[in-house]
Formats: structure tokens, sequence, C-alpha cells
């Protein structure tokens, strides 16, 4: 083989190591964002991505927060006596058995005094029905201020004063004019939830 022959096959060796690098990164650079893909997007969740709740942790009378479609949602472990204390609130709730759609429409699951799947566990949208505002846990009965003397317990927005008991219920002549908002969801396992679902039958 002359001289010249090798310099031939030494250029080819180059041009093929350097064609074969630049492929090499355009398919990685190709397969990075198409792996991505797969993660839900924070486009996709804001649009309503259901989200997962462990409640492993929460004790009875605690209260934890997710985050679902840009919205704060309250998972609440009543005790034995906050329950106890919920058909006594009838009388005083502007819609005790949630029959309103003013601000939403409530599952038919949660047409009932605990306003849940289980009734230990309270599961809503942490938003006052009035206008927007974020209501105070108030779980503690008994005169308080902003509150009456017979408060029950639940939760009071600063705002306007509206207040709601332990199943999120409005109390009458309040500027809210609904419930607090129950998601759809179901139960994976008795420890963890899916919001933003409900199960199929």
């Amino acid at each position: 083989m002359s001289v010249s022959d090798q310099k031939i096959d030494s250029g080819k060796r180059t041009w093929i190591i350097a064609s074969s690098c630049v492929g090499a990164v355009g398919a990685v650079t190709t397969a990075v964002p198409f792996v991505s893909s797969f993660e839900p997007s924070e486009r996709a969740r804001a649009a309503g991505a259901p989200v997962e709740a462990d409640i492993s942790a929460l004790q009875p009378g605690q209260k934890m927060t997710v985050e679902w479609r840009g919205k704060p949602v309250w998972i609440v472990r009543r005790t034995k006596e906050q329950l106890d204390e919920l058909p006594k609130n009838d009388a005083n709730l502007a819609d005790p058995k949630s029959q309103r759609t003013a601000f939403s429409t409530t599952p038919e699951f949660a047409r009932n005094d605990w306003r849940s799947l289980k009734p230990e566990y309270l599961v809503v949208i942490g938003i006052c029905t009035h206008l927007g505002c974020s209501p105070g846990d108030k779980f503690t009965p008994g005169p308080q201020p902003s509150l009456p003397s017979d408060w029950p317990g639940g939760f009071l927005c600063p705002c306007h004063g509206s207040t709601f008991d332990m199943s999120g219920r409005v109390f009458k002549d309040k500027p809210a004019p609904d419930n607090l908002e129950v998601p759809p969801y179901y139960y994976m396992s008795d420890t963890r939830l899916l919001i933003g679902e409900e199960k199929k039958a």
C-alpha cells in the first residue's frame, strides 16, 4: 500500500468516527424529550390529572393538604366525638344534605351528614364558596373570637365570616352560597386515596 493510499484510508476513518459521534449525540438529544414526555407535565396536573394521597400517618383530629388542579384539597381524619356532633348541626345549616348546586354539584356518595365515602375521613376543596378565600381550622368546640358560644367545631373563613361544620357544610345566614366542594375521589387501598377520579363501577 502506497503512502497516498494510507492517507486516504486515514481520512476516511476520521470522517466515519466523526459522523458516528454526531449521530450518537443526535440520538441522545432526540431520546431525552421523548422519555421526559412520559412524565406528567405541570400543564397536565393543572388541567386535573389525578393525585395520590397517603393517609397512613394521619391521626384522629388531624388534617393534611394535597394540591389538585391548583387547589388545596383537605383530608381530615375526624374523631368519634366530631362525627357524633354532625347530625346535631342539621337545623343550623343552610344545606345539610348537600342538595344545592350554586357552586358545584356534590357527588352522590357525599350527600350525607359526613359528606364522604368513609365517615372518618373528610375530603373537601379548601376554598370558600363565597369569594374563593381559604377558611381556617377551628376544630375546637366552644366559644372563641368570631364564633358563636355554641360553636361545634369546623372551619371559619376570616374574610367575610362564613362558617362550616366538620363536614364542610355552611351554616345559615352566611355569605357563602354553598357547602365546601367535595372532589371526585376513591380509595386505592385503606391508606391511599386517588383524588380527581371516581372509581368505575
